[in-house]
């Protein structure tokens, strides 16, 4: 099996790229503009004859048509990894998220590549008024351009598998946390504290309270999703069963770095930025029904992310 895999480079695909990594007889190519990932979280296959790196953007259709000639099927991971960014970039998630997929689907549908498995998020449904919420809800109203985006995306994924016979695996993510983290509430309270460990600014009033899951256990679930889910477009949620405050969160970080008598300062409000979705709790039966389900909750999730990204960058 041949895989592409967009945005290879970053958090979360990079860790899909160890898993395809061990399946015997897999060739994985690594397409990333390095925008938002690291060389260094896949630097340890550059040698191997099985894998190929390619720095382009999915927004130069020239050469992402020639290069994923040949695979047999796409993991889309690529996209603007910040929410916050789209307040003061609005068209960047546009560009990133809908116009490179737009790209990305054309050039399989060129090359006769009919398998995607994409990764959206809970941001698309908005502000939900079911808990824990279903991935038959609706109207989803996104509050954000990075919602908005992966709504999108999602849209065009559906309409290519309708119309030219794709089959799609699409996962909406909870928070997801984990070795290599490069962005979220994990890594910005480390930085922080970094500049001033007696100091943590907290966005918002502290209790917003959202669900979160390690990357392991997601990469987890994706692999197994698409061994069991065989529908033309294959829509879950992924994520705990359970939510944590951003306030816990703050006073979980500071224990785990042994920090003392750090000051929480609430920057106010009731949501951290423009866009941010106060609540969130998704419900995963629907997986649980095909056999799988996270071994940790939200809390358990982020002590053991804390643990990984202490090492990474606060001990440095």
């Amino acid at each position: 099996m041949r895989y592409f895999v967009t945005g290879g480079a970053g958090f979360v695909g990079s860790h899909v790229v160890d898993r395809l990594m061990e399946e015997k007889g897999a060739e994985v190519t690594v397409y990333d503009n390095l925008s938002g990932g690291r060389l260094d979280f896949i630097s340890k296959y550059e040698m191997r004859k099985n894998f190929t790196f390619i720095k382009a953007d999915l927004l130069d259709q020239e050469t992402l048509d020639k290069v994923i000639k040949g695979h047999d099927m796409v993991h889309h991971l690529a996209a603007n990894p910040d929410v916050r960014i789209g307040e003061k970039e609005p068209t960047l998630d546009i560009d990133l998220g809908v116009r490179a997929t737009s790209n990305l689907l054309e050039a399989m549908r060129l090359n006769d590549i009919k398998r995607i498995a994409f990764s959206s998020s809970s941001v698309v449904y908005g502000e939900a008024e079911v808990f824990p919420t279903p991935e038959d809800y609706g109207p989803l109203v996104p509050i954000s351009m990075y919602g908005a985006a992966k709504l999108g995306c999602e849209a065009l994924i559906s309409a290519y598998c309708h119309t030219f016979g794709f089959q799609a695996w699409v996962y909406r993510f909870a928070n997801v946390i984990g070795p290599r983290g490069t962005h979220g509430v994990l890594v910005d309270f480390i930085n922080k504290l970094k500049k001033d460990p007696k100091r943590l600014e907290v966005l918002g009033n502290g209790k917003q309270k959202k669900s979160y899951l390690t990357v392991e256990e997601c990469v987890d679930a994706v692999m197994f999703i698409m061994k069991k889910a065989k529908d033309p477009v294959n829509i879950f949620n992924l994520g705990s069963d359970d939510q944590i405050t951003v306030k816990r969160i703050a006073e979980l970080v500071v224990e785990e770095l042994g920090l003392k008598d750090v000051k929480l300062q609430y920057t106010g409000g009731e949501r951290g930025w423009a866009g941010d979705v106060r609540f969130m709790l998704l419900d995963t039966k629907k997986i649980q029904k095909l056999g799988w389900r996270p071994k940790l909750g939200s809390e358990g999730a982020v002590r053991y992310a804390l643990k990984h990204l202490k090492k990474e960058l606060w001990d440095k």
